[in-house]
């Protein structure tokens, strides 16, 4: 596969309960893979009970898929609710008030892509199009809660570290994330 994808162009499109089984797949391999080096295998493991999809976002319409050649290589989406991150899983507690956005940032959510593909663009792509979305919608900040793993590509696209947080412990151990925020 070439970088730029003009062999096997990337498409997107807006994610569908349908693509759920995909999705699990999708995200259990990136949890699994992307953040070694970063997490220790005990850290990856508790992460599992922070991190995932909250189909909340499926349902708002505001969670992404990009496919090659009609395979799911990533995904991600924006909420204009008060959850910062976690999955339907999590043991974060979820707010489904909406935010303001003449106030509130934009909330980037549940970012994925599958480690065969990593380095390859899908990431920013997919944060370009919530970006959009949400500035779309009148929002002017966007924040997220970036893994370790994250937090490189996320610096790389403008946002900048809010504060160092810590989920858990579970089983006893803590995961390390990181709240960030960019203007839009």
């Amino acid at each position: 596969m070439t970088r730029s994808g003009a062999a096997h162009p990337l498409t997107h499109r807006t994610a569908t309960l349908d693509d759920l089984p995909a999705l699990h797949g999708l995200i259990d391999r990136a949890i699994a893979t992307l953040q070694q080096g970063f997490l220790s295998p005990q850290q990856i493991s508790a992460s599992r009970h922070v991190m995932g999809l909250d189909t909340q976002l499926i349902r708002d319409g505001t969670y992404l898929v990009v496919e090659r050649e009609g395979a799911i290589v990533g995904s991600g989406g924006w909420s204009y609710r008060a959850t910062l991150y976690g999955g339907d899983q999590s043991v974060v507690a979820r707010e489904v008030a909406e935010l303001d956005p003449a106030q509130d940032a934009a909330r980037i959510r549940a970012m994925y892509t599958d480690p065969a593909c990593a380095r390859q663009g899908i990431g920013r792509q997919v944060l370009t199009l919530c970006e959009n979305a949400a500035r779309a919608r009148g929002f002017r900040r966007a924040e997220m809660m970036a893994t370790l793993a994250g937090e490189p590509l996320y610096r790389a696209c403008g946002y900048i570290p809010i504060e160092q947080v810590t989920a858990g412990p579970i089983d006893g151990v803590s995961v390390p994330l990181v709240r960030m925020g960019k203007a839009l």
